[in-house]
C-alpha cells in the first residue's frame, strides 16, 4: 500500500470523518462504519485533503486533463482544494468547476461555477464518496452538454465496496459501466481494514462486524 494511503486513513480517523460503531445509512442498512466528509471543516484539513486527492488522481489518471469537476455542493471545496494541491505537487495548472443547483440568468450566468467547459476539455470528476451513483446521474449530463468534453474518470475518497442498486456491483462499478469512464478511490474499505489491523487499531469485535456486513452487502470484484 502506498504511503499516502496509510496517511489518509489516519487522517480520516483523526479528523473524525471515518467512525466505527452502529450506524443506520440512508439506504436503511445497518453499518459498522460511517464516513462523513462534512467533518472536514478547517483550512488545514482542506489543504491536506486536496493533497491526498491530487496524489490519487495523478497516480490513476496522470496529467492529461484540464479541469476538476466537483458536483454541488460538497464537491466544490474538493475540486478547488485539489486543483491548488495539483499545482503545488506537480506544477501543472488545473482549473476547477462545479454545477449550480439552479441556473443563474444574470451576471455570471449559466449552470457552472468556475471554468466554463468547452470543446476539447478533459475533465476528472471528484466526489467525497459514492453510495448510489445518483449525483453522477445528475451531473454527467450537465458536463457533457457543455460541448465535446471528455470525462477522464471519477475519483472519490473512500470506496465502500458494497453493492449499489445492481446485485453484486458496487456503486463505482455501476458508474463506470453506465457512463463509460473509469472510477477510482484514494482508499478502499479493504485497504482501511488491512491498515488498521496491521497497526492493532481494530478490535476483534469490530473486525467481525465489518466482515459480517460485507458478507451481506459486499460487491463482487
Amino acid at each position: 500500500m502506498q504511503g499516502y494511503k496509510e496517511d489518509f486513513i489516519r487522517f480520516m480517523i483523526e479528523s473524525k470523518v471515518l467512525k466505527f460503531g452502529d450506524f443506520t445509512l440512508k439506504s436503511g442498512r445497518k453499518s459498522p462504519f460511517f464516513m462523513n466528509a462534512g467533518a472536514y471543516h478547517t483550512g488545514v484539513q482542506l489543504k491536506k485533503l486536496g493533497e491526498f486527492y491530487a496524489k490519487a488522481i495523478h497516480e490513476a489518471y496522470g496529467d492529461d486533463f484540464d479541469c476538476l469537476f466537483g458536483p454541488a455542493y460538497k464537491g466544490i471545496p474538493l475540486a478547488a482544494a485539489a486543483s491548488i494541491a495539483y499545482y503545488d505537487l506537480y506544477q501543472k495548472e488545473i482549473s476547477w468547476c462545479s454545477n449550480r443547483k439552479e441556473e443563474k440568468d444574470h451576471g455570471d450566468a449559466g449552470i457552472l461555477l468556475g471554468k466554463k467547459l468547452a470543446d476539447g476539455d478533459r475533465v476528472v470528476m471528484i466526489e467525497d464518496v459514492t453510495t448510489s451513483g445518483k449525483s453522477m446521474e445528475e451531473t454527467v449530463p450537465i458536463v457533457r452538454a457543455q460541448g465535446d468534453v471528455t470525462i477522464v474518470g471519477l475519483m472519490v475518497s473512500l470506496d465502500r465496496e458494497e453493492v449499489g442498486t445492481q446485485e453484486n456491483k458496487s456503486a463505482l462499478q455501476e458508474v463506470s459501466e453506465t457512463h463509460g469512464f473509469p472510477t477510482g478511490a484514494i482508499v478502499t474499505m479493504t485497504e482501511v481494514v488491512a491498515c488498521l489491523k496491521e497497526q492493532g487499531l481494530l478490535d476483534a469485535g469490530m473486525e467481525q462486524a465489518i466482515s459480517d456486513y460485507y458478507e451481506r452487502y459486499g460487491a463482487k470484484k
